[in-house]
């Protein structure tokens, strides 16, 4: 079985990833199982650049066909903020429920209508020979005036999911994966992977 990592740390992107490619020859592992501390600056301004400069330089430090993401929420009536700042807004160490009451704040007199936003994801996928693909999808939704719901992670408890009329939180990991982002971008992924696995 091929092992290939996913430049990431955290635990619940490598569940839900794995989930995903349950039935390919490949067992996902994040950098630390692979031994890898490098922190990669994503200082890209689109989520494609960010995605491609991990996989690539995890790539070549691992030798490895490395899989990584960069995923943010988009909320229109911010002018599409926090978008790739998403980990990064309002500071990397400021827990999320603080980050909830920023946006709540600046969209408390934004009617329903307009409170529309989306989850983005793009992966992209590095090999040792050099070769990259990419993969983007979305999840539209909007933002919802209260916080809800115990699963997912992230901005997952204020995102209203329109067509499941729930929080994207409230979603079973069954139910996220087959309507998520990610989920939908790593769909996308596995159509590839499937010609070189």
């Amino acid at each position: 079985m091929e092992k290939i990592i996913f430049a990431t740390k955290n635990k619940g992107k490598i569940k839900e990833i794995n989930a995903i490619l349950a039935d390919m020859p490949v067992e996902v592992i994040s950098m630390e199982d692979a031994g890898i501390t490098v922190d990669v600056v994503e200082d890209g301004t689109t989520f494609e650049e960010n995605a491609l400069k991990k996989a690539v330089q995890i790539m070549e430090i691992s030798g490895k066909m490395t899989l990584a993401d960069d995923s943010g929420l988009e909320i229109d009536a911010m002018d599409k903020a926090p978008g790739v700042y998403s980990a990064r807004f309002m500071g990397e160490d400021t827990p999320y429920p603080q980050k909830f009451e920023a946006i709540f704040e600046k969209l408390q007199n934004v009617a329903d209508a307009d409170r529309t936003a989306r989850f983005v994801s793009c992966i992209a996928a590095a090999f040792p020979d050099g070769r990259t693909l990419v993969t983007q999808d979305t999840v539209e939704g909007m933002i919802g005036r209260e916080v809800k719901g115990e699963n997912g992670f992230g901005y997952d408890p204020i995102f209203y999911v329109t067509e499941k009329q729930k929080y994207m939180a409230e979603l079973s990991p069954e139910e996220k994966n087959a309507i998520s982002h990610r989920g939908k971008a790593l769909q996308k992924m596995k159509l590839l992977l499937q010609k070189e696995f």
